[in-house]
C-alpha cells in the first residue's frame, strides 16, 4: 500500500494524472470514501492525463459515463444507487472497457464482482482541503510503479 496526501482540489487533480501515466487498458480502479472527499475529482485528473478533453462530471445519475477522446477510453461509473451486485453485472461494465479504463466510484459496493486483478484507492478526508489517498494494489498491480505516483 501507498499513501499519498493531498492538501488541495489541484493536488488530487495531478495525483490523478500522474496515475494515468501507468494506466494500461483494461484496467479496473475501485473508489471508496464518504461523500465529498474527491472520487470525482480523482477521476478528473485521471481523465486529463488519458488525454480527454471533455470535462468529467458525477456519473451519480446515469450510473456510467464513457469518455473516448482520450488515449484510452475511459468509463467512469458511480455503484452507490444500484440495489445489488445482480444489477452490476448486468452492466458489463468490464467487458466494455476491455479495451480502455474503468474507474468506480463506491467500488467497495462491488469489490466482489470485478477482476482480482485492479487498483482500490481508499480516500478519507483531512480537514477542509486535505485528502489521503490509500493506494492498494491488487493482483498485477503490485508490479506497477506505485511509488511514482506518489
Amino acid at each position: 500500500m501507498i499513501e499519498v496526501r493531498t492538501d488541495a482540489p489541484s493536488e488530487t487533480l495531478a495525483l490523478g494524472q500522474r496515475l494515468a501515466s501507468i494506466l494500461q487498458p483494461g484496467d479496473v480502479l475501485l473508489l471508496s470514501g464518504r461523500l465529498g472527499t474527491g472520487k470525482t475529482l480523482l477521476t478528473g485528473g485521471i481523465a486529463e492525463g488519458l488525454g480527454i478533453t471533455v470535462p468529467v462530471t458525477s456519473p451519480s445519475f446515469v450510473i456510467a459515463r464513457h469518455y473516448n477522446d482520450g488515449f484510452l477510453e475511459l468509463i467512469h461509473a458511480d455503484v452507490y444507487r444500484l440495489g445489488s451486485v445482480a444489477e452490476f453485472e448486468d452492466l458489463e461494465l468490464e467487458e466494455s472497457a476491455s479495451d480502455g479504463v474503468l474507474v468506480i466510484e463506491w467500488g467497495e459496493a462491488v469489490a466482489q464482482a470485478v477482476t482480482e486483478d485492479r487498483l482500490d484507492i481508499d480516500i478519507s478526508m483531512e480537514g477542509e482541503t486535505g485528502r489521503t489517498f490509500r493506494l492498494i494494489p491488487r493482483g498485477s498491480w503490485s508490479s506497477r510503479p506505485l511509488e511514482e505516483v506518489a
